[in-house]
This record gives structure tokens, sequence and C-alpha cells, in this order.
């Protein structure tokens, strides 16, 4: 039996105002989720809802670690490991969610593993 999708409070529906952007499914589909803890998604959460148009925000240490919750240390390690997944960017105070990076095609990755394999550039 399949689940016929609907509006279940129609006069409640998600409408994209100007200061606001849903996040990329592809978070999710590309596995980025199950890559970084539940400290460092409240961090890139906090970052996307604040941010301008342009993914910019620049709210201090002492802030982040109020609202969020998380001491210096702890508040370190989630920006770090949202770097290292490149989603955001930081040079203090600025903090820059960044778009994901185009996912490469399937096609593409396989040509580039056989190149690997036979050796050749």
């Amino acid at each position: 039996m399949s689940t016929t999708k609907r509006l279940l409070n129609p006069e409640r529906q998600r409408q994209v105002p100007a200061h606001f952007s849903w996040l990329d499914h592809r978070l999710v589909r590309e596995h980025y989720i199950e890559k970084a803890d539940a400290c460092a998604w409240a961090l890139y959460l906090f970052l996307v809802t604040v941010a301008d148009a342009n993914g910019l925000s620049y709210y201090g240490e002492a802030s982040l670690s109020r609202r969020l919750q998380l001491d210096g240390p702890r508040l370190a390690r989630a920006r770090r490991d949202l770097i290292d997944l490149d989603l955001i960017a930081y040079d203090p105070p600025l903090y820059q969610v960044l778009s994901l990076s185009e996912a490469v095609p399937v096609a593409v990755r396989l040509a580039r593993l056989h190149a690997a394999l036979e050796g050749r550039p």
C-alpha cells in the first residue's frame, strides 16, 4: 500500500521568503550527515539560518557558545568538522556557508578510476 503525499496543514505550507533557504538534500543523499556529529550540525543549522543571501554571518565565539550551549573547544571542533567537509569557510569572525560541490557523475569517476588503475594520467 503506498502513501499519497498531501499537505497536512495547507494554511501552514512553507514558502521560501527572501531571507530563507532550505537545506540541500545532498547532505543526506551523499552521506554528509553521517560524517559529523550533532554539535557540528547544530552549528551548521544556526549558520544557515542566520546567514545573509551570500551565506555570510559573523556571530562571535561567545554568542555561538551561549546559543548552541557548546564550550569553546567543542565549538572549535564542530567548526573544524564543517570546514573539513567543505561546508563552511571561516575567517574570524566571518563565516560563509558554502554551496555543496557539484557531484561528479559516476561515469566520470569510473573513467578516472580506470585511468588510475592503468597508470594513465
